[in-house]
C-alpha cells in the first residue's frame, strides 16, 4: 500500500472499528461493576451483648460466636465488658472459633469516662482505651466503639434512663468544659489507634454523646479519619430519624437496636426501612449489628430480628 491517502485512510478505518468494539465491552464492564455495587448485600452482625444484657453470669464469647453462626449472622461485635479472659492464648482461640465457622469479627464495643476535671482519671480512661484498642488490634477487628462518658451527678443508670439520658452538669463546669476534656482524651489515643489500623468510632451514648450534633462536634473538631462515629438507632430519644440522618454520613459502624417482649429501661419503634433508606443515601457501606434489648428469649428473637433487618435492607 504505497500511495499515502490509501494507507491513511486504511489505517483511520481500522480505529474506528477497533474504538466500536471495544465501546460494547467497555460498556459490559461498567454495566457489571454497576451491578455488582447494586446487588452487594448487606452484612448483619450481633453483638455479643445481646444475648447477656447484663443479666445473670456473663455469657461466654465463645457461646455467641456459635449462636451467630448457627443463626447465619456474617459477623460478631465482642462487648469487651462480657470477655473473662484478656490472655492472648484466649484471644487467638476466639478468632479460631470464628474463622472456622465462617463468622468475622467486626466490631468491638468498649467503655470509657472522659468527662471529668480530674485530670488523673481521664488519663486513667486514656490507658484504658489504648489498652482496648490494642486488644482489638489483636483480635483482627478493625473498629472500636468509644463514648465520651458523663457528668455522673446521676449515679444510678437506672435513675438516668428514666430521665432521659439527661442529667446536671458538675457545679463550676459547663458542657465547653467537659468538650475540651473529650477532644483532648481521644486525641491521645489516635496515634495508637492509626498504628493499630482500628477506627475509633465515636458513639451516641449519653453524656456529650446524647445527641448526633454532640457526636458531630467532637468528630469535626479533631478532623482525622480514625476518629468516626457508631450509630447507635436505639439511643437518640427525641428526633429519631433527623438525628439518624445527621449522624449517617460520619458513621462507621452502625447498632440496630430491638425491643421484643418490652425494653429494659424504654421500648422504641424503630422503622428499619427508613433506617435503611437514610444509610443508603448517606452512602453507608459498613457493618449493622444487631444489638437486642428485649425481655423475650435473645434465642428466639434474634432470628427473628435478623430476618426483619433483611427484609428492611433488601428493599434498597
Amino acid at each position: 500500500m504505497n500511495n499515502p491517502s490509501k494507507r491513511r485512510a486504511f489505517l483511520q478505518g481500522c480505529a474506528l472499528a477497533m474504538g466500536s468494539s471495544l465501546v460494547p465491552r467497555l460498556h459490559q464492564k461498567a454495566t457489571a461493576r454497576d451491578s455488582l455495587d447494586h446487588d452487594r448485600s448487606q452484612r448483619f452482625s450481633v453483638s455479643t451483648y445481646s444475648f447477656w444484657q447484663f443479666r445473670g453470669p456473663k455469657v461466654p464469647i465463645e457461646t455467641c460466636i456459635d449462636h451467630a453462626a448457627r443463626m447465619n449472622f456474617d459477623g460478631l461485635e465482642i462487648l469487651e465488658m462480657q470477655m473473662t479472659d484478656s490472655s492472648n492464648s484466649y484471644i487467638q482461640q476466639l478468632k479460631r472459633r470464628a474463622h472456622s465457622q465462617g463468622l468475622a469479627l467486626c466490631g468491638f464495643s468498649t467503655h470509657q469516662g472522659f468527662v471529668s476535671p480530674d485530670s488523673t482519671r481521664r488519663q486513667d480512661n486514656i490507658k484504658k482505651t489504648i489498652a482496648s484498642i490494642e486488644q482489638a488490634y489483636r483480635l483482627g477487628i478493625p473498629t472500636m466503639r468509644i463514648n465520651t462518658g458523663r457528668w455522673g451527678t446521676i449515679k444510678s443508670f437506672d435513675a438516668l434512663m428514666a430521665n432521659r439520658g439527661i442529667e446536671p452538669r458538675l457545679e463550676g463546669y459547663t458542657d465547653d468544659d467537659a468538650y475540651k476534656w473529650v477532644m483532648q482524651s481521644i486525641e491521645e489515643c489516635l496515634p495508637v489507634a492509626e498504628k493499630c489500623g482500628v477506627v475509633l468510632g465515636l458513639e451516641n451514648h449519653w453524656g456529650l454523646g446524647r445527641t448526633a450534633a454532640g457526636v458531630l462536634k467532637i468528630i469535626g473538631a479533631i478532623k482525622s479519619p480514625w476518629l468516626q462515629a457508631t450509630l447507635d438507632t436505639g439511643n437518640f430519644l427525641e428526633n429519631m430519624y433527623q438525628q439518624i440522618e445527621a449522624l449517617a454520613p460520619a458513621a462507621c459502624f452502625v447498632q440496630a437496636k430491638t425491643y421484643n417482649g418490652g425494653g429494659t429501661w424504654y421500648t422504641l419503634d424503630i422503622d428499619y426501612p427508613q433506617v435503611a433508606t437514610i444509610l443508603h443515601d448517606a452512602g453507608y457501606r459498613g457493618w449493622v449489628s444487631l444489638e437486642f434489648e428485649g425481655k423475650d428469649d435473645p434465642l428466639i428473637a434474634i432470628p427473628k430480628n435478623l430476618e426483619l433487618l433483611r427484609h428492611a435492607f433488601d428493599r434498597q
